[in-house]
């Protein structure tokens, strides 16, 4: 998408119902996705508020209009979960301010959309797990989320991005490629195509237990990093999930599985050193606890029993899609090197490895906690 300019900017702060005198505006948070504004305003005597305004990027989510429909049904119904349980729907959700016509949403002039919500004040989200404290949290806050909107009707949400994790669909992708080659770059990397290959099983195995009703369909996040969690600076709980913009329907497994990928490994996501990258099976515990914890109940015997493959059917789709992405010529994820999908690959399916070398360990730790969560 082109920069946002000063009129769009002044355009859109004028076309939300905000209170109050700006005195501040500047860029926000690490996202690479959406262009993202804090904005503060003086009230009078009330002191200063701070909200967030956001363009949609549109080239990624092709359908804003449908992903604000996600959003706010969403973020209405887990207020008033919040109102019955005596919580504070005001910093435990997020909170979308209306543009003056009285829509969710505003279209500007060129075409781009905006968005705003009210900023959650005293708290902070983290890129990295710098406390094991923070990951428990983290698992808490997603699991409740899960809780919450056990009871949402999943299949009226709509899909923001279509076949996000439906990992059949993905390795057919990872096969298109490898014949494509349009890089020449498939002799190269005739190991991870191997590695893919003999997993096919793996891309197929929960596809086949949603076609047998085995597990049910769910509201999921679809991007359950450390990072989408706000945690209160004083009581240091995890309070609020943000970042809705892949809520779709999907399976509780796939959030859960999402999180240790990313958390529990012991190495960054393109560490070329393979001999630093593991799952730290205490990190995978500390998750575990605190997301049955947080799911109160309303996971399925099945669902828990099927956390180790969530993690490790999630761990497997990212290489693949790293995989892909590098055969293609590095079209969609971000490089800043050159290699470096192919790293990220590598990284991957040696978690999926050390998982399958720890499996035993990773089910008795599910085992552990699943029955206190039933």
């Amino acid at each position: 998408m082109a920069q946002v300019t000063r009129q769009q900017l002044d355009e859109a702060i004028g076309s939300f119902q905000y209170e109050g005198i700006l005195t501040r505006e500047e860029p926000y948070g690490s996202g690479h996705i959406n262009d993202t504004y804090l904005l503060v305003f003086e009230i009078a005597e009330m002191g200063t508020l701070k909200v967030i305004l956001q363009r949609m990027n549109k080239d990624v989510f092709t359908d804003p209009r449908s992903l604000m429909e996600n959003i706010v049904g969403v973020t209405s119904h887990l207020r008033k979960k919040i109102i019955c349980q005596g919580g504070d729907p005001d910093r435990e959700t997020l909170n979308v301010i209306h543009t003056v016509d009285g829509d969710p949403f505003y279209v500007d002039s060129k075409g781009d959309y905006w968005r705003s919500y009210k900023f959650i004040t005293d708290a902070t989200s983290y890129d990295q797990v710098e406390k094991e404290e923070h990951f428990y949290q983290s698992a808490v806050a997603f699991g409740t989320f899960q809780c919450l909107l056990s009871d949402y009707p999943a299949e009226t949400l709509h899909e923001t991005i279509k076949d996000f994790h439906n990992t059949c669909a993905r390795y057919e992708a990872f096969e298109q490629a490898v014949l494509a080659d349009r890089k020449g770059r498939a002799k190269e990397v005739e190991k991870e195509i191997a590695f893919v290959r003999r997993r096919k099983e793996t891309a197929e195995y929960f596809s086949r237990l949603l076609e047998a009703g085995k597990i049910p369909i769910r509201v999921t996040h679809n991007d359950t990093k450390l990072n989408n969690i706000m945690i209160d600076n004083k009581s240091g709980r995890g309070i609020c999930v943000i970042d809705l913009d892949t809520v779709m329907p999907g399976l509780a497994v796939f959030d859960f599985g999402d999180s240790i990928r990313f958390g529990a490994s012991t190495a960054t996501e393109d560490e070329r050193d393979l001999s630093k990258v593991s799952c730290d099976m205490h990190l995978f515990e500390i998750y575990v606890k605190g997301f049955i914890e947080g799911c109160q109940g309303k996971l399925t015997e099945k669902e828990i029993e099927l956390l180790p493959m969530g993690a490790k059917v999630m761990t497997f789709e990212c290489g693949m899609r790293f995989l892909t992405d590098y055969l293609e010529g590095d079209t969609y994820f971000k490089i800043h090197r050159e290699g470096q999908n192919l790293d990220r690959c590598r990284t991957q399916f040696c978690l999926v490895e050390d998982m399958e070398r720890k499996w035993d360990t990773m089910k008795e730790i599910v085992r552990k906690y699943g029955n206190a969560g039933r």
